[in-house]
């Protein structure tokens, strides 16, 4: 009587098949987060649905994935904040002015900020609250960097704490988005700049 041999991979249930449909599922998650990200922008307000349609995704992978919209608002906010504390060094090497760096990288940060403001109650529960204070080492590490480039090339002087300098810049994430926010935000800039020229004054 012959065997019959199941070979891996080519049948449900193999290893093979749960290694596909886990790349699947991961690939399906960051397209959802990308395009809530990217719709969030425009509009906090945007209907899940729409982020299913730019995703390329079906309402019901969606809602695998992320089963409230505070879920992928999460998720969304977590991700960006993630993605911009480990860009300091290509933004650095990006520009020839350590402040022009700087300057850019908050810049995004805000951007991100006023999203966030923009989305509301879901980022006030708990488990957003632990999100935010995790973010809060990585930001001051890339923010560290970019301040020791800036005392390097002399725009900021030595001894100034990067978490004093976070607080400084909050600015830039309650100017109005528009061009007029813009050009006041550019403005204090300026003014930070130049009060960071001088050294710290001891506690």
């Amino acid at each position: 009587m012959s065997k019959v041999r199941h070979h891996r991979g080519m049948t449900d249930g193999t290893p093979s098949t749960y290694g596909t449909q886990r790349k699947a599922a991961a690939r399906n998650r960051v397209a959802i987060i990308e395009a809530a990200h990217e719709l969030f922008a425009d509009n906090p307000l945007v209907p899940l649905s729409e982020v299913a349609k730019r995703a390329g995704v079906g309402a019901g992978t969606l809602y695998r994935h992320f089963p409230t919209r505070e879920d992928l608002i999460l998720a969304a906010y977590q991700h960006d904040i993630e993605r911009l504390t480990t860009t300091a060094d290509e933004v650095l090497a990006r520009h020839a002015s350590a402040r022009a760096a700087f300057v850019e990288w908050f810049e995004t940060l805000s951007a991100y900020i006023r999203i966030k403001h923009g989305l509301g109650d879901a980022l006030h529960s708990a488990a957003a609250q632990d999100v935010i204070d995790a973010s809060w080492a990585p930001t001051t590490a890339a923010v560290a960097k970019l301040v020791d480039a800036c005392v390097a090339e002399g725009t900021i002087a030595p001894g100034h704490d990067p978490a004093d300098i976070i607080m400084l810049m909050s600015f830039l994430w309650r100017v109005p988005n528009n061009d007029d926010g813009v050009a006041q935000g550019r403005r204090l800039i300026a003014a930070v700049f130049s009060g960071l020229k001088q050294a710290p004054q001891p506690s």
